[in-house]
């Protein structure tokens, strides 16, 4: 499509605990596998030429099927099952202002891959990327009964983020909610509260940012700690530092505070909860502690939604990982709603949160940089004031070359500089060459994270010690991935493949090397469910990834669960 408008992080509003209309339920949708929505501009709705004659159409919006949205298309309808395409969506509203000066946006919170919004005959906007957050604010198209066009576009291009092929299955449809916000002419479009880094967690730095440039007071209230501070605003922005003792956020004590921000007309509110994560050294400190991050690795995938995954999936997961032991959970590839930190602040879990800068990604295009780069932003916007967040992870599994380091450093650097409360990080491969620990994009990294399958894809299990042994890292390193596959109640010796008996016996030597290394501060094995993927097409497989210690459907425990359950338990 020419002359696209693209909604990007700077679009972003700031939109927690804002009261918020729904356009959930049913959407009447086509497939669109020629695009001829956009080619022929179906939205325009041309149904008589300029005389008044009647013209043939190739659509009928209101009486397309319906599907109810969010959802994942390839698990609405069976025959949708592996299309990999476009859609169209399409239904009414009415609308009705309700203050003179009003803003109204419309934010879509997943939509894979692009997303172009239309609205009453009229082109709105377009977001690239599946897992991130679109606002447009559709003010100026509004009318009281209102034509939404949604074009889903899931097709895999070499130039996105992620590219072509990815280890996991790439779901269509427009998986999270579909919501209207009003707000007023100027309005907060970020707010963003932590303990102040080197403070002696002993104070609190606030910021805001409005929609427009102007000057304003605004006040940051935590009622529970007796705080009110005046932020002074200039050209639209503002901070404040001030002294606090709040009660500190941990895995143990998920400890949060209801904060409340007024600037003008607008008013929002977080559940914030104050930690200090930072690298000393060889440590990772927790609130001034070491911390050993005891983790699994975790898609955002449910055999029964796909990517529109409700609360009580990501509760399960999360409760999953709690009875395992663990008190770190590594989101990947790519980010995973908004929702699973907030559960995970109010349940006490700390996070590894990623974009899908994953394998052969273009390193050398300027277009695919800063497609990640926007992700990266968005993603950081999103989830800045969440305690349970400790890790930006700006990759996984790519080889070390010159555009590599290049692109990757480069979106170290941007996360740091947007937010230096938090450790950065990457997902690395062993240099097999060496068989050690080795990468360039260290220098740009505050952790180090491996992926490393010896006793699996590395089959000889003496390269495991002496990887470990060849290794002299210079900052703490986490196993982010190790593991076997295990068709669910398959049983066998510990050297027939896809048996439960041999990914235990990879859990228990790995579990005991991993012990015996002082350089490795925590460990997300790979995975915590079984979860679709194209790639695997084995008879135990059947085109799911089987690593995962429960089944995908999450009632069967693998034989594997209970050796991690068991190391994490015993390091308590």
């Amino acid at each position: 499509m020419e002359n696209e408008i693209y909604v990007t992080s700077k679009d972003m509003v700031y939109d927690r605990f804002r009261k918020k209309e729904s356009l959930n339920g049913a959407w009447h949708y086509a497939v669109d596998q020629y695009n001829a929505f956009l080619n022929n501009k179906w939205y325009e709705e041309q149904y008589y030429d300029d005389k008044g004659n009647s013209l043939p159409v190739d659509f009928s919006f209101d009486e397309w099927e319906t599907m109810t949205l969010p959802c994942c298309w390839n698990l609405a309808e069976p025959e949708y099952k592996l299309y990999d395409g476009s859609m169209d969506f399409t239904r009414k509203f009415l609308y009705a202002k309700q203050n003179e000066d009003e803003r109204v946006i419309l934010k879509i919170g997943a939509c894979s891959y692009y997303c172009r919004l239309f609205l009453n005959k009229k082109y709105v906007g377009t977001h690239k990327g599946g897992s991130t957050p679109a606002y447009f604010d559709i003010t100026d198209h509004l009318r009281h009964e209102n034509r939404i066009h949604i074009h889903a576009d899931s097709t895999r291009r070499g130039e996105q983020v992620p590219t072509e092929v990815t280890d996991w299955f790439n779901y269509g449809g427009i998986y999270r909610d579909i919501e209207i916000i009003r707000v007023p002419k100027v309005y907060i479009k970020d707010f963003k509260t932590a303990l102040e880094p080197g403070s002696g967690l002993a104070k609190i730095r606030a910021s805001v940012q409005l929609s427009e440039a102007v000057g304003d007071t605004a006040v940051l209230t935590i009622p529970e700690l007796d705080i009110t501070r005046e932020i002074t605003v200039s050209e639209g922005k503002g901070e404040v530092v001030f002294d606090a003792s709040p009660e500190l956020w941990s895995p143990e004590a998920p400890k949060l505070y209801d904060v409340t921000l007024k600037c003008g007309s607008d008013e929002v509110r977080d559940r914030v909860g104050f930690r200090e994560i930072r690298v000393e050294g060889m440590d990772i400190l927790l609130n001034g502690k070491p911390i050993f991050l005891r983790g699994i690795s975790c898609h955002e995938d449910d055999y029964y939604h796909g990517k529109a995954l409700t609360d009580e999936d990501r509760l399960a997961n999360i409760r999953s990982a709690k009875e395992l032991g663990c008190n770190f959970m590594r989101l990947a590839h790519y980010p995973h709603s908004e929702r699973m930190a907030q559960l995970c602040d109010e349940e006490g879990l700390l996070l590894w949160e990623e974009v899908p800068v994953y394998w052969g990604i273009w390193f050398g295009c300027d277009r695919t940089y800063d497609d990640a780069e926007n992700q990266l932003r968005e993603l950081i916007t999103r989830d800045c004031n969440r305690a349970s967040v400790i890790i930006w992870s700006v990759g996984n599994e790519n080889s070390d070359t010159d555009d590599r380091l290049k692109f990757m450093g480069s979106l170290a650097d941007t996360a740091r500089s947007l937010d230096p409360t938090r450790a950065v990080s990457a997902a690395c491969l062993v240099n097999f060459a060496k068989n050690r620990i080795e990468d360039r994009l260290e220098q740009k990294l505050d952790i180090i994270g491996l992926n490393e399958y010896c006793g699996w894809y590395a089959a000889d299990w003496s390269t495991l010690p002496s990887l470990f042994e060849n290794s002299s890292p210079e900052k703490p390193v986490i196993i982010t991935e190790f593991g076997a596959d295990a068709r669910a109640g398959l049983r066998g010796t510990i050297t027939d493949k896809a048996t439960e008996d041999c990914q235990a016996y990879v859990y228990e030597r790995q579990t005991e090397q991993i012990a015996k290394i002082s350089y490795i501060k925590g460990m997300t094995p790979w995975i915590l469910n079984d979860f679709r993927c194209p790639r695997r097409t084995s008879v135990n497989q059947k085109y799911f990834n089987t690593k995962g210690l429960l089944s995908a459907d999450r009632t069967h425990k693998k034989m594997a669960f209970y050796v991690l359950q068991s190391f994490y338990r015993g390091m308590k």
